[in-house]
């Protein structure tokens, strides 16, 4: 993923909070003996302090194998895109139609090693662990080993924590554009209302040097 300066993080903690909101993505691992890679989509659960991801998967999944003979894989997560016509862009000096069409987006790339998790009892943690991120008010019993209702289903799946060893994030929200081209951006993203315009309009302007 090509990451211009204007596009890059201001610091970590902005990826991260990002991703305390958008924990849903498409895993990528290593196809076997020449086979293309593995994409599977999940819920996960990120835990800056400990640096990991955490998640699972069910036993029969076919991603196991290639996992298991290349630990090194790709967490991707990408959200908050938004088309952006080529007359929003054109800077005053141009004409309306001479103006570049592009897309805004948020990414986040983690490079992480995985690790099977089987143990019951740490399965049992990781899963309380995810619950815990998805439904902090609660409502469901605990997961345990042993226990009703969630213990007989343990056997059913495998954990994976995923030991985050790189990041590539990027902010694409016309970094580069000036101010008055981004305030007619951000006035045709709030006059368009569409499916995460406004999300791409809050990112622009928080993202605009003071």
């Amino acid at each position: 993923m090509l990451v211009h300066p204007w596009d890059a993080p201001r610091h970590d903690t902005e990826w991260q909070r990002w991703l305390d909101d958008h924990d849903f993505g498409q895993l990528v691992v290593n196809g076997l003996d020449g086979e293309p890679p593995h994409v599977q989509p999940l819920h996960f659960a990120y835990d800056a302090d400990r640096g990991e991801v955490v998640t699972h998967l069910a036993r029969p999944n076919p991603i196991w194998p290639a996992l298991l003979a290349h630990p090194e894989v790709v967490l991707s997560v990408v959200d908050d895109y938004v088309f952006v016509p080529g007359p929003w862009q054109a800077g005053p000096e141009q004409p309306t139609e001479h103006g570049e069409p592009t897309s805004f987006y948020a990414a986040v790339q983690l490079r992480c090693r995985a690790r099977v998790v089987d143990d019951p009892a740490a399965k049992a943690e990781l899963l309380n662990r995810q619950v815990g991120h998805f439904q902090p008010e609660g409502g469901s019993a605990e997961v345990a080993v042993g226990r009703a209702p969630y213990g007989r289903l343990l056997s059913g799946i495998r954990g994976l924590r995923l030991e985050v060893t790189g990041v590539r994030a990027k902010f694409k929200f016309g970094g580069r554009r000036t101010a008055e081209v981004q305030d007619r951006i951000a006035g045709n993203l709030a006059g368009r209302a569409g499916p995460r315009d406004a999300a791409a309009r809050e990112h622009m302007l928080r993202r605009r040097p003071a």
